[in-house]
C-alpha cells in the first residue's frame, strides 16, 4: 500500500529514530561477539536507508514531486548513519559503510527501473543511392 510523501516522511523518520535508539540501548549486546558487531553495522545501513527515504520525502513534499536527491543529501545521510554506527563499535562503522554502499546501489537501481523515462528509439535514416 503506497502512501504520500508527507506520510512516508513521518514513518521513515520514526523508524530512523527507533533504529538509532535501539542501537544505543542494546549497545552492550551488539558488541558481545563478531557476528553481533556486524549486525550492528547492518542496522546502521538500515538506518541509512530510512534516513535517505525521510530526506527524499521531505524534499518531495517541500519542492514538488519531481525533485530528486542529490549527492550532498546522500553524503549527509551516510555521515549520520556512520556516526550512529561508530557510537556502537568501530567495526560497526566499517560494516555500516560497506552495507550502505550496497544499499544505495540497489536503491538507485530500483529507482531507475521504476522512474526512468526511456528515450524513444532513433528514427531510421533514409539514404538515397543513385545508380
Amino acid at each position: 500500500m503506497a502512501v504520500n510523501s508527507a506520510t512516508s516522511f513521518v514513518l521513515s523518520s520514526i523508524l530512523t529514530l527507533l533504529i538509532f535508539s535501539g542501537m544505543q540501548m542494546y549497545k552492550p549486546l551488539l558488541v558481545k561477539s563478531p557476528i553481533t558487531i556486524i549486525f550492528g553495522g547492518y542496522l546502521g545501513s538500515v538506518m541509512f536507508m530510512f534516513f535517505v527515504t525521510a530526506v527524499g520525502n521531505l524534499e518531495a513534499t517541500l519542492f514538488g514531486k519531481n525533485f530528486q536527491l542529490k549527492l550532498p543529501e546522500i553524503v549527509l545521510s551516510m555521515a549520520v548513519s556512520l556516526i550512529a554506527a561508530g557510537m556502537v563499535h568501530r567495526i560497526c562503522f566499517t560494516t555500516c559503510l560497506i552495507f550502505s554502499i550496497i544499499t544505495i546501489y540497489y536503491m538507485n537501481k530500483l529507482s531507475q527501473k521504476t522512474y526512468a523515462v526511456l528515450a524513444p528509439p532513433p528514427a531510421p535514416v533514409k539514404t538515397r543511392r543513385h545508380k
